[in-house]
């Protein structure tokens, strides 16, 4: 008599919070459905509804030099994969090149996420800001990705032809069962320096986001600056509340569907670990779905990069 040996599900168990997540997207199709599932059930914050994923974009964004010389590691795209997959993150994002790179030796081993479109430091319009299409649905395919990225720049001039860009690749992407992880950075002639992390202006680019079909939206942190007239005198007369970045946090997330779409804020420029904590403190104590923090953690060494991200993950789990 052959002796039935039990399968054992070495996957994490579906949790109701990944569960309740996913009912949030009604329209979209299952294989859509199982990369986000695959993306929430990966890493240290696997199952919570939390997410921390290592971007690396900003060799493409900024240079090698600017992006690596201070921790040289980063020239070696290996060196990202490792600190995605070591520090137990749920995904990582790059440019093609750096996919590429590695994609096949790490199969399998985290969710990749493909940033299709990127620009350089080399030529600057901030007038109209536009990114320009790097890759396409058919790499993220073949490369076994668990997801698209892209990047807007709402009040660019360039707007229209990015978001129908977006469209187009939103639409070919959910059609393959790719999420779409939109950057959402308001930038333009209309929108100052100081109005591109305001209040008013990232909750407005969380919401353009959302309504581009975004499963992931990726913003700044917001500051209490009001950049609009108008919607100052909105935020004064229904009494939002924007002192604390917990209460500027909550604004956005509620501005992008009542909280039913995925929210994450990036790292922004190098800060020390005390900073990052005390910020990362206050997105979770708003209703942050997590962090897509990519110099503040790359460009330290291994062993200080994987402390400082695991350190995020907990305050986002609630254990830290």
């Amino acid at each position: 008599m052959i002796e039935m040996i039990p399968i054992i599900e070495r996957g994490i168990s579906m949790t109701p919070r990944v569960r309740e997540i996913l009912s949030w997207y009604g329209s979209d199709n299952p294989g859509v459905l199982t990369n986000l599932a695959r993306i929430m059930n990966t890493g240290r914050l696997a199952g919570k509804g939390k997410m921390v994923i290592l971007p690396v974009d900003q060799g493409f964004e900024h240079g090698p030099a600017r992006s690596f010389s201070v921790n040289p590691d980063g020239y070696d795209p290996y060196y990202h994969f490792e600190l995605a997959i070591e520090s137990g993150c749920n995904a990582y994002a790059a440019p093609l090149g750096f996919i590429e790179a590695g994609a096949r030796d790490f199969a399998g081993e985290i969710p990749l996420i493909l940033k299709i479109n990127n620009s350089d430091s080399l030529y600057s319009d901030k007038d109209g800001p536009i990114s320009a299409l790097t890759s396409y649905v058919d790499d993220a395919l073949r490369l076994g990705c668990a997801a698209i990225g892209f990047t807007i720049y709402p009040g660019s001039e360039n707007r229209k032809n990015m978001y129908e860009e977006i469209a187009e690749a939103s639409k070919a992407a959910k059609s393959a069962g790719l999420p779409t992880v939109i950057w959402s950075y308001p930038r333009g002639k209309d929108i100052s320096k100081e109005g591109e992390t305001a209040v008013d202006v990232v909750a407005y680019a969380a919401q353009i986001a959302a309504q581009l079909g975004a499963h992931i939206i990726k913003v700044k942190p917001p500051t209490a600056h009001i950049e609009q007239a108008d919607a100052k005198k909105v935020f004064e007369k229904n009494n939002i509340r924007i002192e604390s970045l917990a209460d500027r946090t909550r604004h956005v997330v509620e501005s992008s569907f009542n909280g039913k779409r995925i929210v994450i804020f990036s790292g922004g420029a190098a800060k020390s670990t005390e900073e990052i904590m005390e910020e990362v403190k206050g997105l979770a104590q708003g209703g942050a779905f997590g962090s897509i923090m990519g110099r503040n953690a790359f460009q330290r060494p291994k062993a200080e990069a994987i402390k400082l991200l695991q350190g995020v993950m907990d305050t986002f789990a609630g254990t830290h």
